[in-house]
Order: C-alpha cells, then structure tokens, then sequence
C-alpha cells in the first residue's frame, strides 16, 4: 500500500510541478537553460511527493490505527467521551468567537474545537479510573459482577506459565480456586505464539495450553474469561500482570518464580501452583521408613536419587549400587527449597 501512495505522491508532485511552470512560464524563460531548470523543478516535485505523502496519509492513519486498537475497552469509552464534551465546550467558547470580523472569526471556532477535543480526549483518558471510581461511588454506574449475580466475587489473573502447566484444569475442578479466572489478551497472544513455534516442546505446551482454557471455557467449574486490559507503554507481559493487578486488587495465578518475588515486592497477591503443590504433600519426619526406587547417581559420591508418586526428590545415602531397584530406606532430614521438597535418607538396616 505504502509503495502504491509514493508512486501517486511521485504522479502528483510531478503534475503540480509541470502545472506550476506552465502557470509561470515567464520565470523560467529568461534564465539561460530553461529547460533543464524546467526539468529540475519538476523531478524536485515527484521527489517530494515520493517521499512525502505516505508521511501525510497512510503512515499516520496506520499509527492512529494501532493507538486505537490498543485502547481497552474503558479508554476508547472515555476518549469517545472526552471528545465529546471538548467539542461541546468549543462549540460555546466558538459562538461568540465567530461574530469577530476578519480571518480571526473563521479560524478562532475551528482552532478552539480542536484544542478543547483533543485536550479533553486525553485529559479523560489518563484519569479514566479515577473517573469510573467516582461515578460508582455517586451511584451513576455499577461495575458488573464476575458471575452476574452480587459483587465481591474474587478475580484472578492467570500467567502464561500457570496455562502451559496444565495443572490449572486440575485445581479449578477440585474446587478450591474460588473466583473468575482472568486471561489478558497479551498472555493469550503469548501462549499461541508458543503453539506457533518452530520448538516441538515450546509448541506442543502451548497448544496443550490453549485445549486446556478451551475445555475451562467449556466444562469447567470455575469461569474463564478473556479480556481486552492492557497496559500500553509496558512490553513485558510480567509487568503488565503485576500492574493490572495492583489496579483493581486482583491475584496473580502463576507458577514463575521470578513473577512471584516481582508481585510480591509490590504488593501483589500471588497463587503460585508449585507452592500449592508442595504445600499439600504428605508431610515427612526424620525416622519414617519408605520404600523408593532409586533410579539415578546423586550429585555426591555413593548417593542415589529416586522420586515419590507426588514428585518428591529422595535422595538415599549409599544408595548408588541399589540404581534400578526398590529399597527400604529411613528419612534423616527433611529440606523445603524454593524447587521444592527435598528428603534424605538412608537404607534401613535389618
């Protein structure tokens, strides 16, 4: 498109030129070699309409475009509203204006509309949530209820990382998740740039994720839904959680551990899965016996390393010539780390 609107602005420049000489042939006569001067103004037109028409068309109608599309709901409301009342108030201000005689009273209506417009679009724009919090407490609006019934229904943002898990389908259909879970647009586009990538692990997580928030959406018993909020001026998609979060007091449902200290550093509330998963193994305590089947070498000499149905790392004392076996074994230790739970053990003796 861009390069059909230079070949016009070349077409064009290139007309008005040769208009231009012919409109004052009488220039150009009289200097010695007046063709080529002819031919130089007009190339000099199609040169700059070449170059700039996309610049006072196409490009700023595509960049009005994407501003626009990346306006959430509330901001496109409040724009629409926000000009309106900035014409409004040019329309009165440009009555009396218009009665001045000359030029002054034909541009002084014009100028004070688009000012005022302009002024009030961005002037509602960027106090939009101050706005909405004092039309609800003047009892003009009512923000809808996640459920639509009641209010105070508890709104949870999910990360990328929480959807590609797979674990979410799981906790929301034991009941414990209480609340709507929120997906924002730019996680949404994340995990199907993940369904989309050239990585057959990347891909075949993202698009497990994507069948997982379609059977949410379907079947589940905790609702999904999709939103348009954003965060412009803001590219990671961590911060834009965090700051979404912090705006209307809603949790942050990931299993990042770097989101997780992020949110928690700003106040946020944070529903990380792995700690949900440790917090609900069965608890361990040195002396127990256990039976575990050691399947690999452990990072120290003569150490074996095998795994608990729930996960759970064991690492057995002396248990590298038992690799590939079942063993009986008693818990010496217990450590919780940020990966998770580790115990140590060692084989029971007799």
């Amino acid at each position: 498109m861009i390069r059909t609107i230079r070949f016009l602005g070349a077409a064009l420049g290139g007309l008005i030129g040769i208009i231009s000489v012919i409109a004052q042939l009488a220039v150009f006569q009289p200097a010695p070699g007046a063709a080529v001067l002819v031919v130089a103004w007009v190339v000099a037109w199609i040169v700059l309409g070449y170059t700039l028409l996309p610049y006072l068309t196409v490009i700023p109608a595509l960049s009005a475009l994407r501003a626009v599309q990346q306006l959430s709901t509330a901001e496109f409301v409040t724009a629409i509203i926000g000009l309106f009342l900035g014409l409004l108030l040019g329309l009165l201000l440009g009555l009396p204006l218009s009665n001045i005689d000359g030029p002054i009273g034909t541009v002084a209506p014009i100028g004070i509309s688009i000012f005022l417009g302009l002024a009030m679009v961005g002037l509602t724009v960027a106090k939009r949530h101050d706005l909405i919090t004092a039309a609800e407490s003047m009892g003009l609006i009512r923000r809808p209820a996640a459920d639509g019934e009641g209010g105070g229904i508890p709104r949870i943002l999910v990360d990328t990382s929480a959807i590609i898990d797979g674990r979410i389908a799981d906790i929301a259909d034991s009941g414990f998740l209480f609340g709507v879970l929120e997906v924002p647009r730019f996680v949404l586009d994340e995990v199907q740039r993940l369904a989309d990538s050239s990585d057959s692990l990347r891909r075949t997580r993202g698009r497990r994720g994507l069948e997982i928030l379609a059977r949410m959406r379907k079947t589940g018993t905790t609702p999904v839904q999709v939103i348009d909020e954003d965060v412009p001026g803001t590219p990671e998609v961590d911060s834009k959680l965090v700051a979404l979060a912090k705006k209307n007091g809603r949790a942050v449902l990931t299993n990042d551990l770097n989101l997780n200290r992020i949110a928690d550093l700003q106040g946020v509330r944070v529903l990380n899965v792995n700690s949900l998963a440790n917090a609900v193994k069965p608890a361990l305590l040195p002396g127990e016996d256990l039976k575990v089947r050691v399947i690999q070498p452990g990072k120290d000499a003569g150490q074996g390393v095998g795994y608990l149905d729930d996960g759970t790392m064991v690492v057995v004392e002396g248990g590298a010539k038992a690799i590939d076996t079942e063993v009986d074994v008693t818990v010496t230790r217990v450590l919780q780390t940020v990966a998770g739970r580790m115990v140590f053990a060692h084989p029971r003796q007799g």
